[in-house]
């Protein structure tokens, strides 16, 4: 390739027809500045090729960084996911399996609480009968007692008005008229079932 010097110092032939050699010379010199400062673009152009030629490489580099990253991300959602729906799966059969426990516990405490039910049943149905029998035989007691205690006092009285027809039974509170009345409504209106 042709340098700015060579343009310099390039020398011609001379002929008696030729070119004039100031202007040749003047443009051979506005030629080789041409000439330079073309060189230095080019050397300025290919430096920013250069650059931009690293830059790339870096960004496409970068670039299937990030495509990496994207691409691991996706796989790492894909795990999240799947994960996600593992344990998913996992808390709704052990929810499951709790409800079924509960359940099962419930009926359990349900049919035990069924069965104290009837015992206490049974035992207030055993209390409430001998509790009754009891109070049946105390009641026979009594009505043996008060049979007894008012039959002498009938048959007491029997005997006194037999004793002494003529005679009147006093009883306080009451006229002697009264008192033979009185003696007799008791031993005709007596009936033991009015004292029951």
């Amino acid at each position: 390739m042709i340098s700015s010097v060579d343009i310099q110092n390039k020398m011609f032939s001379r002929s008696v027809r030729g070119y004039k050699e100031d202007e040749v010379d003047d443009f051979l010199t506005l030629l080789a500045e041409d000439v330079e400062k073309m060189r230095n673009e080019n050397y300025q152009l290919k430096e920013t090729v250069k650059k931009l030629s690293s830059e790339l490489e870096k960004h496409k580099s970068s670039e299937s960084a990030v495509l990496n990253t994207l691409e691991a991300a996706k796989a790492l959602m894909g795990d999240i996911s799947i994960s996600a729906e593992k344990r998913a799966d996992i808390l709704l059969k052990n929810a499951e399996l709790d409800a079924e426990l509960i359940q099962r516990e419930a009926k359990e405490n349900a049919e035990r609480l069924n069965e104290e039910c009837m015992t206490l049943k049974n035992r207030v149905n055993i209390f409430a009968e001998r509790y009754r029998n009891m109070l049946l035989a105390e009641l026979d007691k009594f009505e043996n007692l008060k049979t007894e205690m008012f039959e002498d006092r009938i048959f007491s009285e029997i005997d006194v008005e037999k004793q002494d027809r003529s005679a009147t039974v006093y009883k306080p509170g009451r006229s002697s008229g009264d008192n033979k009345q009185s003696s007799d409504m008791t031993i005709t209106n007596f009936r033991p079932e009015d004292y029951k």
